[in-house]
Formats: C-alpha cells, structure tokens, sequence
C-alpha cells in the first residue's frame, strides 16, 4: 500500500506522506504544502483537518468508541474515580494506590480560594452567567497563585486548579444566592465535597448521598475528553502562544460556554421547559424536527461526530435512571423528556438519521434531577473536561515539534481599492 498521496497542480506532482495512527486512521501530511505548492486547503469547521498527533483519547463517530489513554470509556464509568481518571488524563497512566492517595491528598491541601477571591464574586452584576464568572475567577488565579517554570511547580499548579475551580465553582453559585460559602472539607471524596459546597448551609445540613456522588463521578468521568472539540482547540491554540496554564483554561471555559457545545445540555432543559409551556404537544414537536423547512432543533439528539450511537449516552442513560428511581422524582420535565425519548427511538425518521438521545440529553435530565440550576449545567461540564484540557494543554506545550497556531483564509474582498478622503465621500 502506498504510504503517500500525489497531488497534481499545474501539470507537476507533488508527494505527501500518509500518517497511520496506531487505531489505524490515516492522515495525509500536508505541512508543506503551501511550501511546495503555494496552495493551502480550505475546511471550514475543521471536519477533515487533524490539528496535532495525540496519545491523549481516541474515538470513533462510526464505531461508537470513546477511549482515555487507550482504556474504554465504560470500564472507567464502572471501575474508576472522577479522581483516578483524571490523574490517568494528565500523566498518561493509571496511578498506584500510593500515587492516588498522594493525588488525592494534594487535590485536598489545595481545595481552599484566597479570602480576597470573594471580593471579585461580590463586584459581579448578579444577573451574570456562572460560565462567564468562572472564566474570569481562572483567569485571576493567575495573580494569586504565580509559578510555572519547573516540572514540580507545574505539577503543583495542575493540582491546584483541578481542586480551587471544583471550590470556585461552588463558591460562584453560593454567593449568587446571596448564601453563606460552604468551605471543602477534607474528609469527603473530590464529589462528595463539591455536593456539600452547593447544598449545605448553617440552616439545613446537607446529608451525603453516596449514589448521588456515584452519578456525578460518572458524569464527570464521561466528560473528561473528548479529542480535538471547539473548547479543547481553543485550550491548544491559545495555549501555541506559550500563555500560562489559567489563561489556557479560561478561553476554554469561553468556547465551551455555548449552546452547540457544553450549553447543549441546558439548551435540552430549556426546550424541554418550552414544550410543557405550549402544553407538552410532542407530537408537534417531532413533526417540527422533521420540517427541514422548520428552524426549530431538537436539542440532545445527534452529534457532530457520531454517526451511532453515542457510548457515553448508554451509560448517562443507566445513571439517570439510577438516580430517577432513588429520587422518585416526579418531574412534568422528566415526563416530557421520558416520552420525547420513547418516541425518537421507535421512529424511522430518526433512527435512519442517527438522531440517537446524546450524552447532552440524558445529562441534562439527570442534573436537574440532582437539583443543580440549569444555569450551572455547563459549569458542571467544565469541571469534568478540566482534566482533558489540562492534558491536552501539557501535551502540547511538551511537543518539540510545537508551532504557533496560525490558520489561513482564502481572501474574497475588494481587490486593492484607492482610498477616498472624507470630505470628497
């Protein structure tokens, strides 16, 4: 087999090498090309473009594989830890006993914000968006907590941030309540603890529900990579310009903040709210998604990369109903999400349009089932993909063949145009 692919451009051909990876996906290598050429490619939303070589996550949208370091992402769901996955994330390797204890042990030294981080919070409008608070609140950590120029002190900031934005996270909710902050306690596990920050209060102690703290270990754990997604390449390409790690991160937060990427699981309450608003008609509903006509989107259904069935669903969808039935929820929403689901699996529209209930659907369902407001739905999401953009942003800054990201365009505007003084306009 040829391990090289010939392009033919004003009569001369040129010759560029096929990259196999070690899933079997191949890759023409094309960075030469404007060299050779001085052509470039054009692939608007980066579907055929691989951006970098990565030993991080594989998957595949026909197969329906989800992978961390070459570990199936439902084996994870079953066996691991929130904790655990991460430190395999972000040093390449499951951790020992001792290695997870140590892990653990520093994710809890460093769970407590500077008091003067509060202050910051107090000044923000209170009508401001959780995503947008905590993307600022990373940024600033920068100013508290300086030091990144060896291994050890690398080590230590990756640590802290993966502790504090779990704190600030519940801190940003606290506070928007105008309710006192609930610190860390060092006696609870990495979900547990982020469950008492949101939940207890001098008034009403909140009770540790360990399936609760299960689910949310799966959530997290579902959500820690995902390969090359919009937030992840913008955690890459701001991290090319050599930025420190909570800069990185915090432009990460940004992309992932709208709604056709971590906010799909809000965007799945907020239909699921307009439905029961205009009388809970699901069949109107369905006919309006089929209506290529409609701009109308039924959110939680399909994906970008998926052309099966999403391997974190099937597993989202045993945890909801775990959590659902110990609950005993009775939700109109969750009855409306319920019949929504039944109708969308039986039916050949969308089956033959692989139009599968996502992760972002039964996500959705279970976090307002857990009680979190639907605005802090995406902040959840960020605080399971830290790991993955921690990884990926050291993966990339350990790269010796590490460039600055710089895109091309194909210009189409005015040709040169001869400037016209104002007064003669």
């Amino acid at each position: 087999m040829d391990n090289f692919v010939k392009i033919t451009f004003n009569k001369k051909t040129y010759e560029f090498p096929v990259i196999t990876g070690s899933e079997g996906e191949k890759a023409i290598d094309i960075s030469t090309l404007r060299q050779k050429t001085g052509l470039i490619t054009l692939d608007p939303g980066f579907d055929n473009t691989g951006s970098c070589i990565s030993t991080i996550t594989f998957m595949s949208g026909e197969k329906g594989i989800l992978r961390y370091r070459g570990i199936p992402v439902e084996e994870l769901a079953r066996h691991s830890t929130f904790t655990e996955t991460a430190y395999l994330l972000i040093n390449g390797v499951l951790p020992t006993r001792k290695e997870l204890n140590q892990f653990s042990v520093l994710l809890n030294d460093n769970s407590l914000v500077h008091e003067d981080m509060q202050i910051f919070y107090q000044n923000f409008p209170r009508a401001s968006h959780p995503m947008g608070i905590l993307s600022s609140m990373v940024n600033a950590l920068r100013s508290f907590y300086p030091g990144l120029e060896t291994v050890e002190e690398i080590n230590k900031t990756v640590t802290r941030l993966l502790s504090k934005m779990r704190t600030l996270a519940a801190m940003s909710y606290k506070i928007s309540r105008g309710h006192k902050v609930i610190y860390p306690r060092p006696d609870l596990s990495y979900c547990a603890n982020f469950l008492n920050m949101m939940f207890d209060s001098p008034v009403k102690p909140y009770r540790i529900d360990k399936e609760l703290a299960k689910a949310l270990n799966v959530f997290w754990i579902l959500h820690a990579d995902h390969e090359q997604n919009c937030s992840t390449s913008a955690v890459r390409v701001v991290g090319s310009g050599r930025v420190n790690l909570y800069a990185a991160i915090s432009a990460g937060i940004a992309a992932l903040w709208g709604p056709l990427h971590g906010g799909a699981n809000q965007a799945v309450i907020e239909m699921l709210s307009d439905i029961a608003k205009n009388g809970g008609n699901i069949n109107s509903v369905i006919k309006r998604a089929k209506d290529k006509n409609d701009s109308f989107r039924l959110m939680g259904f399909g994906h970008r990369v998926y052309k099966t069935y999403d391997p974190r669903a099937k597993i989202m969808k045993k945890t909801c109903a775990k959590v659902l039935k110990k609950l005993k929820t009775n939700d109109p929403l969750l009855n409306i999400a319920k019949e929504l689901e039944e109708i969308a699996l039986n039916d050949n529209y969308f089956i033959d349009h692989n139009l599968y209930p996502n992760v972002d659907f039964y996500s959705g369902i279970l976090l307002r089932a857990m009680r979190i407001p639907t605005n802090m739905f995406t902040v959840m999401f960020a605080i399971g993909r830290l790991p993955g953009w921690i990884a990926q942003w050291k993966e990339s800054a350990d790269d010796p063949k590490w460039r600055l990201s710089r895109p091309r365009q194909v210009y189409i505007g005015p040709t040169k145009t001869k400037y016209i003084p104002i007064d003669e306009r």
